[in-house]
């Protein structure tokens, strides 16, 4: 397989967008990303797009054809891709094995979605589709009751007390809310940037324990990268970043998982993007995870191994997961501060570690020294898509 890099970028502001169709939306961020990398349009091979509840949304369920279209890409083809929030992540991965293969030069990655237009009671309807069906839709199991639970059993399988275990997510609340505060293109721009634990905790009761500020928003926006074969990069650009690993993980049922705060299809997911990658937890500078609930970063941070099972909870307490600390994580704001655009997310993940390695993150955000390996974690539905992508400033070891 040949080396991969990303040389160009975009990312639109999250939260409620003034576009009023996820075409002109990934548009914004299309074109972003094509100025970004100085190619020309007819360079761009094939577009790889995720987008989840476009249907539902706005009764278009081919939205990256027509974006295709608008752009001036047609008719090289466009596939969306739909891993419930993994989608764009997903996308990501196949356009790196699409370049990695020898099949194209330059494509492009990119995901969409209007979420705020569903309101809060449809959009949630639709966010439980990704669970199970037939077991947890008629149980009334959504996604905060998963991680609600998560909660519950990560006190209860470390024999953490409870408030302690409730206060350490707080932590994760008020880092990643500090950090969105920071980054212009947050739906939290210059607010929450300053919580307690008190804040998070008597925040309003959406799943006990789980407050509204221990949960993501529902948000609007895009992001798209442009990928190409490594040896072809430095004509673009003098900072490319390299794709160096990825893995990708499949899970069932909450029924079949024997233990959910130690989900195998993100641990599986993980070592198969170490693996590749020829790296370790210890050789990653910048994480961004998918905290769609502060307890989900907790586990999240264990399964991919940057701390021991039990360990996540003090860590983040202490600022280990912050500037300076063992592992920085959601330095952009992460779900929760940021935004969650469910298909564009997993893309707008990658961007924000390009920037890491551009040394182009907001300030107060950027990591010092730029790291050199960084590296994205992105969940769909109750763990059912698991999808991890390893950059460097580097070429693959060999």
């Amino acid at each position: 397989m040949r080396d991969v890099a990303i040389i160009g970028i975009g990312h639109t502001k999250f939260g409620r967008s003034e576009k009023k169709t996820n075409i002109e939306l990934q548009n914004e961020a299309a074109m972003m990303a094509i100025l970004d990398a100085g190619i020309d349009k007819k360079d761009i091979e094939a577009v790889f797009q995720g987008a989840v509840f476009p249907g539902f949304e706005e009764g278009q369920v081919m939205p990256g054809i027509f974006s295709n279209s608008d752009l001036g890409l047609s008719p090289v083809p466009c596939t969306r891709f739909e891993g419930a929030c993994a989608s764009a992540t997903v996308a990501a991965r196949d356009a790196f094995m699409y370049v990695a293969s020898g099949r194209y030069d330059i494509v492009m990655a990119c995901g969409t979605e209007r979420a705020l237009i569903m309101g809060t009671p449809y959009a949630t309807r639709t966010f439980a589709m990704g669970g199970h069906s037939t077991t947890e839709g008629p149980a009334g199991l959504t996604f905060p009751g998963v991680f609600a639970m998560a909660a519950r059993l990560y006190s209860r399988n470390y024999d953490i007390p409870f408030d302690r275990t409730l206060e350490c997510m707080a932590h994760v609340s008020i880092k990643n809310h500090k950090h969105g505060a920071l980054n212009p293109k947050s739906q939290f721009y210059k607010k929450l940037g300053n919580l307690t634990v008190d804040d998070v905790r008597n925040s309003r009761m959406i799943c006990d324990p789980l407050t509204l500020l221990d949960c993501c928003p529902f948000s609007d926006g895009a992001a798209a990268i442009i990928i190409c074969a490594a040896d072809i990069a430095r004509k673009y650009t003098d900072t490319p970043v390299y794709m160096l690993g990825n893995g990708q993980g499949a899970g069932g049922p909450l029924a079949r998982i024997e233990d959910i705060t130690k989900p195998p299809s993100r641990i599986y997911s993980a070592r198969e993007a170490f693996k590749m990658a020829g790296l370790s937890p210890d050789d990653i500078e910048i994480l961004e995870l998918h905290d769609c609930f502060t307890s989900a970063e907790l586990i999240a941070l264990e399964c991919m191994g940057f701390f021991d099972w039990g360990e996540a909870a003090e860590a983040t307490a202490e600022g280990q997961t912050e500037i300076g600390g063992k592992i920085p994580t959601n330095m952009d704001g992460g779900l929760i501060g940021k935004g969650h655009p469910v298909g564009a997310t997993g893309v707008a993940q990658i961007v924000s570690v390009v920037e890491q390695m551009r040394g182009d993150a907001p300030k107060g955000n950027q990591v010092d020294p730029v790291p050199e390996y960084g590296m994205t974690d992105t969940l769909g539905g109750d763990f059912g898509t698991l999808v991890h992508h390893i950059l460097g400033r580097s070429k693959r070891r060999k």
